[in-house]
């Protein structure tokens, strides 16, 4: 067994000042405002609309992030439709092979202490669900047969696709406190870092 902590990537190179270019270009095509576009206007532009809610301009640049989560938390990601997924199957990703290892991973549950009885149970109980797994692989079942048995703190990997708008809606549920404590732990840092490689567009979620 395996135990690994969340994580995420951002995927694609974002440079933040060509993209707010871009962006300006597709919103002036609405007030036919190309002649007032400058080497410094995106940033002024992109904001004022944003500020107006003329938010579908945004939607003109899309970036992929890969989400390394359990399966709790990606049943929440997945829930935002207008994004396009990409996930590790547990129908036909089988745990007993070489290429994973012969193992199942498990996502840390952050929020119980190391050797706490809280952990020690958690730990238990995973290590309880890859042994019947793997027993249930020995006794001829398939991968998605099997799965049955394991529990929601199965590590998988998720890439979601998004344009800059979804992003912001995706960002400003799942970074809210009422959001779960695993989630926070991608979520957050994921805004933090898009703040400072897109200017404006995740400002003041």
């Amino acid at each position: 067994m395996k135990i690994i902590k969340a994580s995420y990537e951002i995927m694609d190179t974002l440079n933040g000042m060509e993209i707010l270019r871009k962006i300006e270009k597709c919103g002036r095509v609405c007030y036919k405002s190309e002649d007032r576009i400058t080497d410094e206007s995106c940033m002024k532009f992109v904001k004022s609309i944003l500020n107006s809610g003329h938010e579908s301009v945004i939607e003109h640049f899309s970036f992929s992030v890969k989400f390394i989560v359990d399966r709790g938390v990606s049943h929440e990601i997945v829930r935002h439709r207008i994004a396009s997924f990409s996930q590790e199957s547990t129908r036909y990703c089988n745990y007993s092979k070489d290429g994973f290892e012969n193992e199942c991973t498990f996502i840390e549950p952050f929020f119980f202490k190391a050797d706490s009885a809280e952990y020690e149970a958690w730990k238990s109980a995973c290590e309880a669900s890859e042994r019947e797994y793997m027993t249930l692989i020995k006794l001829g079942r398939t991968p998605q047969e099997a799965r049955s048995v394991l529990p929601n703190s199965l590590k998988t990997e998720l890439i979601m696709t998004a344009n800059l708008r979804e992003w912001r809606h995706f960002l400003k549920l799942r970074t809210s406190d009422a959001s779960h404590p695993q989630m926070l732990e991608v979520a957050r840092p994921l805004l933090a870092e898009l703040r400072e490689r897109v200017p404006v567009v995740f400002e003041g979620l």
